[in-house]
């Protein structure tokens, strides 16, 4: 994950400046749109995961393999719903609606298209996917990733060696790639797992029950894709693609640095799945704890030297960073930090499958985003109220999705308070006032050495509080103990 960090911020970087930064912020609003219809996918994803890993759990390969078959059929349908709604509504929306430069919108087009079949592959190779991650073969996961980063760093090289249109040059690659990844996931899947073997199989309840499910998560996918690229078209509509490109910026930098949660929350998701489908409750609970701590505290680790360092690391990486860059990778970081305390807990709710009213709810307060966000830039005419909405919306999700869990599966809300949410605060609180009263006494800033000093400090500093005030005896005692088998092999 650090070798895909290194290489991602790079490519973006050189991407920034081989496309400039009107043809990069209309790469990030055109293939935002597609995006758009991403929550009938997301929907249907968070079932997939949930059905293949609960019937791992429950040691039926048999309706494994229906599982498996169902949802891939189901997934077939989304795809083609999806490309005859991006090829009508979104095809006329880009072309009449947004804020785009006139002169390029061959270009445009051209992207939007490459878009669409890029969405489309990742909708059908969602089942492949969840199989490797109900299976828990992680190191597949790490060798495509690499894989992919090289095929991404030659995309850099052909931008900058190809004189043709580089726009359109880059989504059509970025399709390539796409497209030889997601061939090696599905080959893999059909390699190794019986049960990925294709066979069309109807059974009108059996469907019933995984569309009743994905129905419900449909509602909370919509209100997240119109909080993330609900804002990116926003910024268009008021403020231009200036604006857009400093908000891909901000996403490349999230997604990024994201992923390194993201693939530890991929690891422990399955098996708390697993566990509640055996029974076994309080390993399943033990699961949530350790997963919303250890989660929030990789990503203070990894965030707090951005934060401190936001604008001198911008201008070394783009040289000339869009206005309000840094303000938008700096809220966008705190706003990550509360939601990846929330995902364990969103698990353990999709667990129980019992999520109709979860949805509902957490489902309305993420959707009330884009209105507040819009009322806002109405009247302030300040772009990053965008994101002060969103982390204050985080925070109340956070609090209701404990209360909900409290309900469906007794969650213990209070022990949860105190072993996991305070031991946060108070690291993110000490680790912040070390480095304000620290770093007050050194003059000399905006330099490498100090760059270096002040990343390294943070860094270790941030580790060595974690590991005295962050974590339990119990958890400490683990640590020590991988360490050493680690150390004797």
């Amino acid at each position: 994950m650090f070798f895909t960090m290194g290489v991602s911020l790079y490519t973006s970087r050189v991407v920034l400046n081989t496309l400039g930064i009107v043809d990069y912020g209309v790469y990030s609003i055109v293939g935002g749109i597609v995006t758009l219809f991403s929550f009938f996918n997301g929907a249907m994803t968070s079932a997939t995961q949930r059905f293949l890993a609960f019937d791992i759990g429950k040691n039926d390969l048999v309706k494994l393999k229906k599982t498996f078959n169902a949802t891939l059929n189901i997934h077939m349908a989304i795809a083609i719903l999806v490309l005859v709604l991006a090829e009508t509504l979104g095809l006329w929306f880009v072309n009449h609606k947004l804020n785009l430069p006139l002169d390029r919108m061959v270009a445009v087009n051209w992207v939007y298209q490459f878009s669409v079949f890029t969405f489309l592959l990742g909708i059908i190779q969602v089942p492949y996917d969840a199989l490797i991650v109900a299976r828990e073969k992680m190191d597949i996961y790490a060798y495509m990733a690499i894989v992919e980063v090289f095929l991404k760093l030659i995309i850099v090289y052909l931008l900058v060696v190809f004189s043709y249109d580089k726009l359109i040059l880059y989504a059509g690659l970025l399709f390539l790639v796409s497209f030889i990844v997601r061939t090696a996931h599905k080959q893999y899947c059909k390699w190794q797992y019986e049960e990925s073997k294709y066979e069309f199989y109807f059974d009108k309840s059996f469907y019933k029950e995984l569309l009743s499910y994905s129905g419900w998560s449909l509602f909370g996918n919509i209100a997240a894709v119109a909080r993330g690229q609900g804002s990116n078209i926003l910024l268009n509509l008021f403020f231009g693609t200036v604006l857009n490109a400093a908000y891909g910026i901000s996403l490349q930098v999230q997604t990024t640095v994201q992923g390194f949660v993201l693939n530890f929350q991929m690891a422990v998701n399955p098996q708390i799945i697993k566990q509640y489908a055996a029974g076994n409750k309080e390993q399943c609970l033990k699961l949530i704890f350790q997963s919303a701590k250890f989660s929030y505290f990789l990503m203070f680790i990894i965030t707090c030297p951005i934060l401190f360092n936001i604008d001198f690391i911008l201008e070394l990486w783009l040289k000339k960073p869009p206005k309000y860059t840094s303000v938008f990778v700096m809220l966008s970081l705190v706003s990550m930090l509360i939601e990846c305390i929330s995902g364990p807990l969103m698990i353990g709710a999709q667990a129980t499958g019992n999520i109709k009213w979860y949805q509902i709810v957490i489902g309305t307060l993420i959707f009330l985003n884009l209105p507040i966000s819009y009322i806002l830039l109405k009247i302030y005419k300040s772009p990053e109220l965008i994101y002060y909405s969103s982390i204050i919306i985080s925070l109340l999700s956070l609090v209701f999705r404990l209360f909900f869990l409290k309900n469906i599966m007794k969650f213990p809300v209070k022990f949860f308070f105190y072993s996991v949410l305070l031991r946060i605060v108070f690291v993110s609180v000490f680790v912040i006032l070390l480095h304000h009263f620290f770093f007050q006494l050194i003059i000399i800033r905006n330099s490498m050495v100090y760059f270096f000093v002040n990343i390294s400090v943070i860094f270790f500093s941030t580790i060595v509080i974690i590991y005295t005030i962050g974590i339990n005896s119990e958890e400490k005692k683990s640590i020590k103990m991988l360490i050493l088998n680690k150390i004797k092999k």
